[in-house]
């Protein structure tokens, strides 16, 4: 009996206390802790990656474009015939469809057929605002990018990649000409050149040396980009290089969240284009509390599907188009809220990954272009009163630096070493 019980006395129970319990709870969290932070920056990098091949295969296509048809895709074409066209307001995506592996969407577009048994027998399409139009509200994966979260109404279909059209937005909205096709200033629909005193300048006149009937070689001196809207250009117009010349570039679509980088602001454009310049068009939007963020008191209204990025088919600025005067991820500014998306803008470009944006060259090669990039005199105005000082002088050179001086086709800069 004696020697049951001693051996009963000598068994241990086995099990973890409360404390070891504790302490191997605190070690895995403490792993986690220093794991998430790995893992979030790999899955970011494998989006960044595939951001980079979508833009890849953009410039594979503008390329393959070229040498189809002799010149890049048009940014602002599409037909002026018929009821609900396109008003020359297409995208250079819409006809890069077919170069990107989308030739079902190219095929409705041009068959011009839409869910509701509508029937658009024009040529390329409705206009791009045509909501029930199937393609222009589909989400195409080549032209977005991992990173950006927006998706769905109240967008169309959005995309990420924006033509560059130089470092002057000024008359960069139409490129001089209206949604019939002639020379003019407004950008309308009007069939012979006219002035609208109200768009042009703060003091309601137009330049003193400029004239309606030398409409092309104002419009053609702050055109300046690789792209010119509603105009067309070829490699062979690029003389500063297609490796120093961007062709496109990332752009942030807008959450609703008011950021600096993907919402538009409406209003006092005329101080900018008066000499005033993208420091202070920065200043009077952002909040200094926030510098992420816009200011309460500043105007984002643009209607429900006028937000950046919204429209991948629309080649208005809003949506599908960038100047390299403010360093990416920085100011979109609009003349003011009446036309709203058919304004005269400043638009950035600009991502969701860290630090900066993906551009796209003319020879096709994909930069990482930093925030920090040197961009010049942030104080220069893309005019003076009376006239645009760059336009009297196309071939003059950037006051934007190197960033500035990339976005320009033809402006004879020298860039030296890798940006």
């Amino acid at each position: 009996m004696n020697r049951i019980r001693i051996e009963r006395v000598g068994r241990k129970l086995k099990g973890f206390t409360l404390v070891e319990l504790l302490v191997v709870i605190a070690i895995i969290g403490v792993l986690v802790g220093l794991l998430l932070p790995a893992v979030q920056a790999a899955r970011e990098a494998a989006r960044r990656m595939s951001c980079s091949n979508n833009f890849k295969q953009i410039g594979l296509g503008i390329h393959n474009y070229h040498s189809a048809f002799n010149q890049l895709p048009q940014q602002g074409t599409g037909s002026t015939i018929g009821n609900d066209n396109a008003s020359n307001c297409l995208s250079y995506l819409v006809g890069l469809t077919p170069f990107v592996e989308q030739q079902a969407i190219w095929e409705q577009i041009v068959n011009g057929a839409d869910s509701t048994g509508s029937i658009y027998r024009q040529g390329m399409g409705p206009s791009p605002w045509q909501i029930a139009f199937d393609p222009w509200a589909s989400d195409i994966p080549t032209f977005r990018c991992p990173s950006d979260p927006g998706r769905g109404l109240p967008a169309l279909g959005r995309t990420n990649y924006a033509a560059c059209l130089g470092d002057n937005p000024w008359m960069a909205h139409s490129g001089g000409r209206n949604q019939a096709g002639y020379l003019d200033w407004d950008g309308g629909t009007s069939a012979l050149p006219k002035w609208d005193a109200n768009n042009r300048s703060r003091s309601g006149s137009k330049p003193t040396d400029v004239s309606e009937s030398n409409i092309s070689a104002f419009c053609r001196g702050t055109n300046r980009g690789a792209f010119w809207t509603r105009n067309t250009t070829k490699f062979r117009d690029i003389l500063d290089g297609l490796a120093n010349t961007i062709a496109a570039g990332e752009i942030n679509s807008s959450l609703g969240a008011r950021e600096v980088s993907a919402d538009i602001v409406y209003g006092n454009w005329e101080y900018v284009v008066d000499g005033y310049g993208p420091k202070w068009a920065l200043d009077y939007v952002r909040d200094p509390a926030r510098p992420q963020f816009l200011l309460d008191a500043r105007n984002v209204n643009g209607g429900a599907t006028e937000a950046r990025g919204y429209r991948w088919a629309d080649a208005r600025p809003v949506y599908t188009a960038f100047f390299t005067a403010a360093p990416p991820n920085s100011v979109n500014l609009a003349r003011h809220s009446g036309g709203r998306d058919s304004n005269e803008m400043m638009t950035s470009a600009g991502s969701r990954h860290q630090g900066g944006a993906h551009v796209l060259m003319a020879d096709g090669a994909v930069k990482f272009i930093t925030d920090s990039i040197e961009a010049g005199d942030q104080s220069a105005g893309f005019t003076t009163t009376g006239g645009s000082a760059i336009a009297r002088e196309p071939g003059k050179a950037s006051p934007y630096g190197l960033w500035g001086s990339l976005g320009t086709r033809a402006s004879k800069e020298v860039i030296q070493g890798e940006f």
